[in-house]
């Protein structure tokens, strides 16, 4: 990850339908499996589910159940949770000029130690 990002801290529903697509490029078997667990300014134990851009660093606050719920209810993922074929490939030549990845787990346990949380679109 590169430390010069601006990093964000972003409810799902909130975030532009564009990066949520990206999203489901970089987790086409789901987000549940993929979420950090983390403490925040506050003490309180939070989870999220980390993608980086080319321009930001985010994390996406959501709950095992929330990741599991997004999937089940978005059409664009089958009923065992996959995205379908014909939506990877739509979002893959959308996205086709961009970089998206999931953060690696040792970086994020590296950053994660004092994030902070303080409205809709934070930078952490």
């Amino acid at each position: 990850m590169n430390q010069n990002k601006p990093r964000v801290i972003k409810d799902y529903d909130k975030l532009d339908p564009a990066i949520q697509e990206q999203i489901k490029l970089v987790y086409p078997t789901g987000f549940s499996d993929h979420l950090i667990y983390y403490f925040d300014k506050d003490g309180k134990n939070v989870s999220a589910l980390p993608f980086e851009t080319e321009d930001k660093y985010y994390l996406i606050r959501m709950t095992l159940s929330e990741a599991e719920r997004i999937i089940e209810d978005d059409d664009d993922y089958d009923d065992d949770g996959f995205l379908k074929d014909h939506v990877r490939e739509e979002y893959e030549d959308k996205y086709a000029d961009l970089e998206l990845t999931a953060a690696d787990e040792e970086e994020e346990d590296d950053m994660m130690d004092e994030p902070e949380d303080e409205g809709d679109d934070d930078d952490y």
